[in-house]
């Protein structure tokens, strides 16, 4: 019998505090408790196929299941899944993680809520709930109460408080699903409330907060569901105790197969926030840009003139990796990583994404906290750091681990960061320091762009006086450093077209690096192509790259990091937040207004 592989066609859910994965037949794949960077109890993804034995995995197994269709409740990050059996038995599955307002706060507690339902005929069932702790080391003490199950580790337990049969959790026992059945996976703590009647009222409380989130967003008029997709998903992406934004939701899936390029993702780079909070902004979601703009604050108070590129989700700067060898891998590629090194690197972007994402409190008339001259003069740290590090080696912004270059990514950012002081200083009236920074900008944008350009290849180069081409060079028109329509960035479209561009996907770079030639394309890049068209005039180009880049995603509407441009496989770290970020600036970009339609 051929064992299916797991594949990252998955859904999410979560509520700022903790996310999980499910497949398509609601079967949770990936989840940490008791925060998005936490124990991965739930690890089938990076352990086990589809085989009876699997572990790692909290399933509902309707016995003799033919079809499954899932799709998430209109505009909610609540996901059903409907499973059917051959004779027209069906069951519904819901699952969601509790948010909503309660007594003045966000209540986002480290639960997930299941709701089993049958909808015809007798569906016979299934549990299995096979958590397992220290990344799959450490085997739980099982726990049985007297309407819940507990499992509990050395330093975390949680519990499931249901209206089930617990023999029927802790045997595994089959039986006749007759009735609604509530499971609420939570904190090792007493439930008070009968577990149906609370679930009932957790999922109408968190369906009506996304109803009011995605009512809130400022969406274009085309492409509203994609849009509302990613925002949702973004959002989920968050970890609001701190407001820190973490790049995907995994570890190690790889970029590729059998590559060794398995990263740990679920930390918080700057760079990556500052687009994400900048998509979010445009969509009038500003409570979410607030709380990284806090959190960045933080970071640039306590940590002194060095930032680093990436902090945990409650800003400790030191991530220490680690392989652990008690998880496969997903389909058993390994090794799985916990912790990455890139946190000791030099990666002199920083700098500007500390400021691109600041400057919005001194603009943005809708924040509570507006921007001020003591905040200012913290960001002229951050301007100083950049004058200093523009036109020194760093590792890039593809944190690669074998060598340090100047990089014209990482110069156009340190260029970016003072430009914007210089627009702050004048938006508060500081004349002379907005003098001295538009001084500094002009400087240092002659000699990125003098420096950055390669008139043997046509384009900018990756690096000073390099010979490669990035995809990144389609940013700078967007950060403002050149006009699209400059013949120097026409002639480094045409070169990205010819060299990076693979079917409707880019790959990010083509050179070899530390682990050789790079062999699945970057989501974003495909994204960043399509917005350069838009600024370069070909709009028509523009739009028919995005449908189709839409047309890719995965059946929920969304993106991992990295896909196969021959076979349209999904790689990487899932969902990736560089990803959908790509989304909504397409969607914004090319969209015809309301005011035309409407």
């Amino acid at each position: 019998m051929t064992v299916a592989q797991r594949n990252l066609d998955l859904g999410v859910i979560g509520n700022c505090q903790i996310a999980l994965l499910l497949d398509e037949d609601a079967t949770v794949v990936w989840g940490c408790l008791p925060r998005l960077d936490g124990d991965p109890v739930f690890h089938a993804l990076l352990d086990s196929d589809h085989a009876e034995e699997a572990g790692g995995l909290y399933a509902v197994d309707l016995q003799g299941k033919v079809t499954s269709t899932q799709q998430y409740l209109r505009n909610t990050a609540i996901l059903e899944t409907v499973l059917a059996d051959a004779a027209g038995n069906r069951l519904r599955v819901v699952d969601f993680c509790p948010r909503f307002r309660l007594r003045g706060r966000i209540y986002r507690p480290a639960t997930m809520v299941r709701l089993i339902e049958p909808l015809s005929g007798r569906p016979v069932v299934r549990l299995r709930v096979r958590p397992r702790f220290d990344y799959g080391a450490r085997a739980p003490q099982v726990e049985p109460g007297s309407h819940h199950v507990a499992w509990r580790g050395s330093d975390a337990a949680f519990r499931i408080t249901t209206n089930a049969s617990l023999n029927a959790i802790l045997q595994e026992t089959p039986f006749v699903l007759d009735g609604p059945v509530a499971l609420i996976l939570g904190p090792d703590q007493r439930v008070e409330e009968p577990p149906l009647a609370l679930a009932h009222t957790y999922l109408e409380e968190t369906r009506d907060y996304w109803d009011e989130y995605v009512r809130s967003l400022a969406i274009p008029f085309e492409w509203q569901d994609a849009v509302i997709r990613a925002a949702i998903s973004l959002k989920l992406c968050t970890y609001e105790d701190t407001g820190a934004v973490v790049a995907a939701l995994t570890t190690s899936v790889p970029e590729s197969p059998t590559s060794g390029r398995n990263w740990d993702y679920r930390y918080c780079w700057l760079r990556d926030a500052w687009f994400v909070i900048h998509a979010l902004n445009r969509l009038g979601q500003t409570r979410t840009m607030e709380g990284y703009l806090r959190f960045i604050d933080r970071i640039s108070v306590c940590d002194g003139q060095a930032v680093g590129p990436l902090y945990s989700v409650t800003g400790e700067r030191e991530i220490p990796e680690r392989v652990v060898s008690s998880l496969r891998g997903y389909r058993g590629m390994g090794p799985v990583r916990v912790g990455n090194r890139a946190w000791l690197q030099r990666q002199n972007d920083v700098y500007g994404a500390i400021v691109l994402a600041s400057a919005h409190s001194f603009f943005d008339e809708r924040l509570t906290n507006l921007g001020d001259e003591v905040q200012f003069a913290q960001l002229e740290r951050m301007g100083e750091r950049a004058l200093a590090v523009h036109d020194t080696p760093d590792a890039g912004p593809w944190e690669f681990r074998g060598f340090e270059q100047v990089h014209t990514f990482s110069a156009a950012m340190c260029w970016a960061g003072v430009d914007r002081l210089a627009r702050i200083a004048q938006r508060l009236g500081l004349d002379e320091r907005a003098r001295y920074w538009l001084e500094a900008s002009a400087r240092l944008r002659t000699h990125v762009l003098e420096h950055a350009w390669n008139p043997g290849i046509g384009a900018y180069s990756a690096s000073y006086a390099g010979e490669h081409l990035d995809a990144t060079a389609l940013l700078l028109p967007e950060l403002g450093l050149v006009q699209a329509t400059d013949p120097r960035f026409a002639s480094t479209l045409a070169a990205i077209e010819t060299g990076l561009k693979s079917g409707d996907w880019l790959y990010r770079y083509r050179h070899g690096d530390d682990f050789g030639r790079p062999e699945t394309a970057f989501t974003i890049c495909a994204f960043w192509y399509v917005n350069a068209l838009a600024l370069a005039g070909r709009t028509d180009e523009a739009r028919d790259h995005f449908e189709r880049l839409l047309a890719s995603r995965t059946r929920l509407g969304l993106l991992s990091e990295d896909v196969d441009p021959a076979t349209g496989e999904w790689w990487g770290n899932f969902p990736q937040t560089y990803s959908l970020v790509g989304i909504i600036n397409s969607a914004i970009r090319l969209s015809r207004p309301w005011e035309d339609v409407v």
